[in-house]
């Protein structure tokens, strides 16, 4: 074997993956750490234990497939990820899509369903290991935050709207849409089990006081209490309350997931979605907390371990799992040290139900359903919302559009509507770069080069100067073009042009097409075309090009000053010793004039230089 790296792509990808996957917090252990993050990883064992039964029964699946994500997921997510605090796990929004992934291809909570959700997370952790060895972490940032607003207040409002039959104990149909759930709904209003209602009435007013009155204790482990208190005493079984139920195991143990083609082709697109989701959950969260620690973070890394604790996690019957930003907030908030607190709050939490799992399955389902109804009310960012609509246009039209698509055809939708419609605004902008014609300002001691319209300068009679501040790309194109035809036509005799690049980005080969076709145009009206860029990248790329060539390398500069020499002396005499702004030094000798004021003799090059 030989002893170099693997020079394929492939090899190098995965040789990165191998690399980005090596725990590098070990050596940060000590007692004093130790025993930080013990006290943080009961405290988060203490906030997952009735989160798991919930967001199972959002993804649809029994709860005991909740505590097998909560447990296995955040010892390999916390091994080899570069949060020192983020907990992985179930999460609500994750759990939502899943559900409208699979529910199109089986009935919730059945066998069919339960092994299609367990190969769909299996997908899951394979697009995203892919991601992270092709050190994609940088393109996740293309889901906004208004993408995520948009997406989770649809979600809340499908998991709201879902969570009401549980509640008011209805048999209803599920129904197709939400419009189609809310009919049944209505439909079998009245059919309401009161004993039901008042379970869900009294776990979520429960809820409601514990977070105005003592929001430090576990409110969702007390709500359920008082929840299944209630339906003891009431005798709410025997009035055909449905309860959790007896949990078979809580113990996660090794099974291959259920392989097919054709089931891989049916849930390629819905793994695509919560694989992407899932990262954005992960990296907005690891980053967040990193900050609050000062603390460097590595997004590439974080997407292989997210994805290697998806595909461990499917092979111990987990469903997909992310960061969970309520359990990464109580860890940090508990002192948390390294990220052995998520170790060791999935050892707490299987200690924990072995020995309370018996008293599950005397939990009323109304309870978890009320639970379930206060998760996605404070799910919905109110205050974001307002904001965006108070500041941003063309964001609340992102929110709006992903709320919209989410609602009306499907949550993975939304999440691609959503990417699709920030890349179109993102593509509008680099779309329309600026193009302003500059000249120096004598009101000014060092005369800066500054917009000439919007400050009203005076500009040379047979040259102009104009700065681009964008990408000249195939994008911009189009719009650069109609651009450079206004300011000949504003200006026809200005014949010779000076484009300024230095804050012009990248130039493409439309780009770069665009700038040949505009020094032959002034060529043939007896002008010229003038560049100047001094970004040595972008000189090669304009070598590369051919622009330099076409152009003729005496007219690329790489100063204004530089410019200003080279075209004065090209100008026509006779218009200048008749023009009276003479705005550069070289003007006087120019026009054959000896001495001019010393103002006027100031070069702008100069000064902006």
């Amino acid at each position: 074997m030989s002893d170099h790296a693997p020079s394929s792509p492939v090899g190098l990808a995965w040789a990165g993956l191998g690399r980005a996957l090596r725990p590098q917090w070990i050596s940060a252990v000590t007692p004093a750490t130790v025993r930080a993050d013990v006290v943080a990883g009961l405290t988060s064992a203490t906030v997952v234990l009735p989160q798991a039964v919930a967001f199972a029964a959002i993804a649809g699946l029994p709860p005991q497939y909740g505590f097998y994500t909560a447990i296995v997921v955040p010892v390999v997510a916390a091994l080899f990820g570069s949060s020192w605090v983020m907990v992985s796990g179930p999460t609500l929004v994750i759990s939502a899509l899943m559900a409208s992934t699979l529910s199109a291809h089986a009935q919730p909570f059945t066998p069919e369903f339960i092994s299609l959700a367990i190969f769909l997370t299996f997908l899951v952790g394979v697009l995203q290991c892919a991601f992270g060895a092709l050190q994609l972490g940088r393109f996740v940032n293309f889901i906004s935050h208004s993408v995520m607003i948009g997406f989770t207040a649809a979600a809340a409002l499908l998991i709201s709207v879902s969570q009401l039959k549980d509640a008011l104990g209805l048999t209803a149909e599920r129904g197709q849409s939400i419009f189609g759930q809310i009919a049944n709904l209505a439909a079998a209003a009245g059919e309401t089990n009161l004993a039901a209602l008042a379970i869900a009435g009294v776990t979520l007013g429960t809820l409601v006081a514990l977070r105005v009155l003592a929001p430090k204790l576990p409110g969702f482990i007390v709500a359920l209490g008082v929840g299944s208190l209630l339906g003891v005493l009431i005798e709410a079984e025997a009035r055909g309350v449905r309860m959790v139920g007896a949990l078979p195991s809580v113990a996660p143990t090794p099974a291959m997931p259920a392989f097919s083609f054709e089931t891989l082709h049916a849930l390629g697109e819905g793994a695509f979605a919560i694989a992407l989701l899932g990262l954005v959950e992960a990296i907005s969260i690891g980053r967040a907390f990193a900050l609050k620690q000062n603390r460097p973070f590595e997004a590439n890394r974080e997407i292989a371990a997210q994805g290697v604790s998806n595909v461990v996690g499917s092979f111990f019957q987990c469903y997909a799992g992310s960061g969970s930003f309520t359990r990464s907030g109580v860890n940090y908030e508990a002192g948390a040290a390294t990220p052995l607190s998520a170790i060791l709050s999935s050892c707490f939490l299987l200690a924990i139900l072995l020995v309370v799992a018996p008293l599950f399955g005397q939990v009323p389902i109304p309870a978890v359903a009320a639970v379930i109804l206060y998760v996605a009310f404070r799910l919905v960012d109110l205050r974001a919302i307002r904001r965006l609509a108070a500041t941003s246009r063309t964001e609340t039209t992102i929110v709006a559009i992903t709320f919209a698509a989410g609602l009306f055809v499907n949550l993975e939708f939304a999440v691609y509507g959503g990417v699709i419609v920030s890349l179109l605004i993102f593509l509008s902008r680099t779309a329309k770069p600026t193009l302003s014609v500059g000249a120096p300002d004598g009101l000014q001691s060092h005369r800066p080069f500054r917009n000439a319209e919007l400050y009203s300068l005076p500009e040379c009679p047979q040259a102009a100067f104009a700065r681009l501040e964008g990408p000249l790309y195939f994008g911009s194109v189009d719009y650069l073009e109609r651009e450079l035809g206004r300011i000949q036509r504003q200006r026809p005799n200005q014949k010779r042009l000076g484009i300024i690049l230095r804050g012009g980005g990248d130039v493409d080969l439309p780009g770069a097409e665009l700038l040949i076709s505009e020094a032959k145009r002034r060529r043939a009206l007896g002008g010229d075309l003038y560049l100047i860029a001094r970004f040595p990248p972008l000189l090669r790329t304009l070598e590369r090009f051919h622009v330099i060539e076409a152009l003729g390398r005496d007219h690329v500069m790489s100063s204004k000053g530089e410019a200003i020499a080279r075209i004065v002396p090209e100008l026509d005499p006779e218009i200048c010793r008749a023009c009276k702004t003479r705005i550069f030094r070289e003007c006087p000798a120019a026009a054959g004039m000896e001495s001019a004021p010393p103002t006027e003799r100031l070069s702008a090059s100069v000064a902006a230089s």
